[in-house]
């Protein structure tokens, strides 16, 4: 409850203050599960509304959305505010915005594969340091060819093209082995079956529409939805760092505010280090130490503080610890290692107190004007002003169908990125490998063509020789003939004339000796047509 310009939480006996100022400087809700934790977050989260703080929950049992409803009175209600002595307590509803990543019960959240960069990737993908260096290389050739990544096919196409150019990567920006390109197709598919693929797409999250108030300047209360996302731990975890990782990029220095400019509460904290890689978890502390220079509160929510590293547990100054189970040496641990974190207050031992806390107590110690912590005190928390339960289905529908942040995300944006340019290349390509074997096709055909042209030219010309040559053969033998004919019919003539014969005329002579040559031709030429058309040499 926002009273007297402090944030008022619980009551001992004396009333226990945060202070607006030094929130920011994170904090740390514990306890075992049922003993008030949701009800401590809600609290803190109506007193940051009140004073015009956004505020971001995960909603992890899907028991906050109540908090767009005024309480209800009850006998038990009213025997807490008595016990409190508030005056003028008021039930009312707090200005409520729903997210889900899956678009069900909230206004759809999408973040690029980009912008959630290759070592978020690489832990949702579980990937080793070998292959987490093939993604970042991955990563850079999308850069620097200017082919944005913003789904998962975006990246899919993205891995096929640098596996298939391997060896030109190779030599410029280092080794990339088919192994590890299909280690990552493969982790990719696994986190598509598991729903990861609503993660990524467009149009993405403007974290700062969560830093938000509303017309009365209160601070709107963003809650993700994380009933069905937290069945993918990895998924879940990963996605509220890169949240946590954005706004510390994306929000200027302001150094220290009279109240911090938003506050998140991460619920199911101990997922966000669960089998993290070292390199991780600095990333994670070093977000958590210099976030708060933004003006940003970190709430990590969780049962044990044991499920927090050290690291980050010594970020955290505001402390409310409900009560711990101890029945195993561990927990006994954890209990003795969660009492000894506080400032001691020699009226009790935190450890005992700690084993004995019921449901709605806890200890709890805030930083003070000088930012030193105060002493632990054993408190009752405060009730909530909103309602504790869930909110009916119908009522958080139409809060999400009339909020201005619908319009804006609800529909999916496909644009042409990384998986489109690549495809649009691998399509012209083919084409252009097509075309280019229909030519070598055709250019073969028509050499073959050529070469039977210049053999059938060949073998004409050769049975054309042959034939000149025949016919040759064929005049001079008639010559010849023709020639004999006419010395044939001199001589006769010439003998006749000697023994008194008969003597032609030498015109007759010369008409014998044409017609015999001339039928001497006609045979002497069909006999060696004839020969020639049958091979008959002779």
């Amino acid at each position: 409850m926002f009273f007297n310009q402090k944030v008022w939480i619980a009551k001992s006996d004396k009333n226990c203050y945060l202070l607006p100022a030094l929130a920011n400087r994170h904090g740390l809700i514990a306890g075992a599960t049922g003993t008030g934790k949701t009800i401590t977050m809600k609290v803190l989260a109506e007193s940051f509304s009140d004073m015009g703080v956004p505020v971001f929950f995960s909603d992890v049992k899907g028991d906050l959305s109540g908090m767009c409803k005024p309480g209800i009175d009850t006998e038990d209600m009213r025997r807490r505010i008595e016990f409190f002595g508030i005056d003028g307590f008021e039930y009312k509803a707090y200005p409520t915005r729903f997210w889900d990543i899956f678009g069900e019960k909230g206004h759809p959240v999408r973040v690029t594969v980009s912008d959630m960069g290759p070592t978020l990737l690489a832990r949702l993908f579980n990937l080793t340091d070998v292959q987490t260096g093939v993604l970042s290389i991955v990563f850079k050739v999308a850069d620097d060819n200017g082919l944005e990544l913003i789904d998962l096919k975006d990246l899919r196409a993205m891995l096929q093209y640098v596996g298939d150019n391997r060896a030109e990567f190779t030599t410029i920006y280092g080794n990339v082995s088919t192994a590890s390109i299909g280690a990552i197709q493969r982790a990719l598919l696994a986190f598509e079956e598991e729903g990861g693929i609503n993660v990524f797409g467009e149009p993405d999250l403007d974290i700062r529409d969560w830093i938000r108030t509303d017309s009365d300047g209160r601070g709107y209360i963003n809650i993700l939805s994380s009933l069905r996302l937290i069945q993918s731990p990895t998924v879940y975890a990963t996605f509220l760092l890169w949240m946590l990782t954005e706004l510390f990029e994306k929000l200027p220095e302001v150094g220290d505010l009279d109240k911090p400019r938003m506050v998140f509460f991460f619920d199911e904290a101990h997922l966000l280090f669960d089998d993290a890689p070292k390199a991780l978890v600095q990333k994670i502390v070093q977000v958590v130490k210099l976030i708060r220079s933004k003006g940003i509160g970190v709430y990590f929510v969780t049962q044990s503080p044991s499920d927090i590293p050290d690291e980050v547990l010594a970020q955290l100054s505001n402390r409310i610890q409900h009560g711990l189970r101890a029945y195993t040496p561990s927990e006994l641990k954890a209990v003795r290692a969660a009492a000894n974190a506080f400032r001691a207050n020699p009226g009790f031992n935190s450890e005992e107190e700690l084993k004995s806390l019921g449901t709605g107590e806890a200890l709890v110690s805030f930083l003070d004007e000088k930012g030193i912590p105060t002493i632990v005190e054993r408190a009752k928390i405060l009730p909530p002003q909103s309602l504790m339960g869930p909110a009916d289905e119908q009522t958080v529908m139409n809060n999400i169908n009339s909020d201005e942040f619908e319009l804006k995300y609800r529909e999916d944006i496909d644009r042409q990125t990384a998986y489109e340019i690549i495809t649009a290349a691998e399509k012209e390509l083919a084409e252009q490998r097509e075309k280019e074997a229909r030519e070598a096709e055709l250019e073969k055909q028509r050499l073959k063509e050529e070469k039977e042209a210049e053999k059938e030219a060949k073998k004409n010309s050769k049975s054309s020789k042959s034939t000149q040559s025949l016919f040759s053969k064929t005049a001079q033998r008639a010559a010849t003939s023709a020639a004999s004919s006419v010395g044939r019919q001199i001589s006769t003539n010439v003998m006749n004339s000697a023994f008194g014969g008969k003597v032609s005329s030498p015109q007759t002579v010369m008409k014998r000796a044409a017609t015999t040559a001339l039928s001497s031709v006609m045979r002497t030429g069909a006999t060696s047509i004839i020969r020639g058309l049958f091979g008959n040499k002779k």
